[in-house]
């Protein structure tokens, strides 16, 4: 296994950490899936539910930190080792300090399948935060499965990504933030009832689940809430040019672009569209939040440009003021939807070991599914029978290359 950066850090403190409560599952329309497997062998406690007082929980952080989408990893990392120095401080959890394995998967499904195999089975972490795309984290789903060790995600999307509609769940992976489904719902709700917009035309990245799933949750939202798909275009990773795409839409009449994609693309796009003298709206979801899509795109292309996210850092809510705060003096800059998704991602496993009151990877396992309230910055999240996070949709505005305004779409 070749990996290009692996990085262990040991931090060790005092004596207590986290509050919050535990409660039953949310739901929704989809069947319910069959009980979890039973669990077998020896737990490795000592007799009473706990590890030898003071011995440090470890933890494995598996994320893109190189390859395409380097960006969401390494935001995510920044967010989750915010996270693991503020618990250590307050005191640990279970009075016991983090210790974290901090390894590069390079944006490869196979590297991320091969770093959670080997944190689970060589190293023996409790849990694993990351990868930070769906692709990514579903690669690594089966090592989760097989090696009963529970993980999470702040940001992988795709709709059958833990649950595939037909009855298997995965067990051992939860995610805190929305479905595709979700996130396509809420752009779609936005275009109509914010933008105005009865006719839209739909640029897809054909060959990712991720924008194929947010198309189609948008195309069926808009057209149910009496609009009409004008034209589709497909694209692929990596292609560079769309003049001939966007001559094709420019043809058409529109007003508005849904771009479901990723920000190396998506800047391209919206460039290229800008270009080309078309100023209707364009809209996408939080494949585009990355500060690589100013870089790319300009500031001067990127005005009317909408995208859902977890998080915004213009939400007056108050915990998400402090969190900026303290981003804010430990960093010099305002915190991104990445960075406060990792930083979630781990304060909720902590308070899943911290409610299980064992670092055993089942009980942490049922602790997570069991999440009910639990105060994010991203939302207040629980956890539903599917192990996705049920929270508000955000959709942030981007004017000269600035973020200037969000609001939560309600569905």
């Amino acid at each position: 296994m070749k990996v290009k950066r692996m990085k262990y850090v040991l931090t060790i403190v005092l004596a207590v950490a986290l509050v919050l409560s535990m409660a039953a599952c949310g739901n929704n329309n989809q069947p319910a899936p069959p009980p979890p497997p039973p669990a077998n062998g020896d737990n490795g406690d000592n007799g009473n539910g706990e590890a030898p007082s003071g011995e440090p929980i470890l933890i494995g952080i598996n994320y893109e930190q190189s390859g395409p989408v380097a960006s969401f990893g390494i935001q995510s990392v920044h967010g989750v080792q915010m996270a693991v120095a503020e618990i250590n401080e307050a005191g640990g959890v279970l009075g016991r300090p983090v210790q974290y394995i901090l390894m590069d998967n390079n944006s490869d499904p196979m590297e991320a399948y091969q770093i959670a195999t080997r944190m689970m089975t060589r190293d023996g972490v409790v849990g694993i935060i990351g990868p930070a795309t769906s692709g990514n984290f579903g690669a690594t789903i089966p090592a989760a499965m097989a090696h009963r060790v529970p993980m999470v995600t702040g940001s992988a999307t795709r709709d059958n990504l833990i649950y595939d509609g037909a009855g298997n769940l995965s067990y051992f992976a939860f995610r805190i933030c929305f479905r595709d489904a979700y996130q396509g719902t809420a752009m779609a709700t936005f275009a109509f009832n914010y933008k105005d917009a009865r006719r839209a035309a739909l640029i897809i990245m054909v060959d990712t689940d991720y924008s194929v799933g947010l198309a189609a949750s948008f195309r069926e939202t808009f057209t149910d809430m009496g609009g009409e798909i004008v034209i589709e275009e497909g694209y692929v990773t990596g292609d560079q040019h769309f003049s001939p795409i966007l001559t094709r839409i420019n043809a058409t009449d529109f007003d508005v672009i849904f771009v479901p994609g990723y920000y190396n693309e998506v800047s391209q796009i919206i460039r290229q569209a800008r270009e080309m003298g078309i100023t209707v709206p364009i809209l996408g979801g939080d494949g585009f939040d990355s500060p690589r899509l100013l870089d790319i795109a300009g500031p001067e292309a990127l005005n009317n440009v909408f995208f859902s996210t977890h998080y915004s850092s213009l939400d007056e809510d108050p915990v998400v003021l402090d969190f900026i705060d303290r981003w804010r003096a430990k960093h010099g800059e305002d915190p991104s939807s990445f960075n406060a998704s990792g930083y979630d991602a781990a304060m909720f496993l902590f308070d899943a070991i911290r409610r299980a009151g064992t670092d055993d990877p089942v009980a942490i396992r049922d602790a997570m599914a069991a999440t009910v309230g639990f105060q994010g910055v991203t939302g207040t999240i629980t956890i539903d029978e599917f192990h996705n996070a049920v929270k508000p949709v955000v959709v942030v505005e981007i004017a000269n290359g600035v973020q200037v305004s969000s609001v939560r779409v309600p569905l």
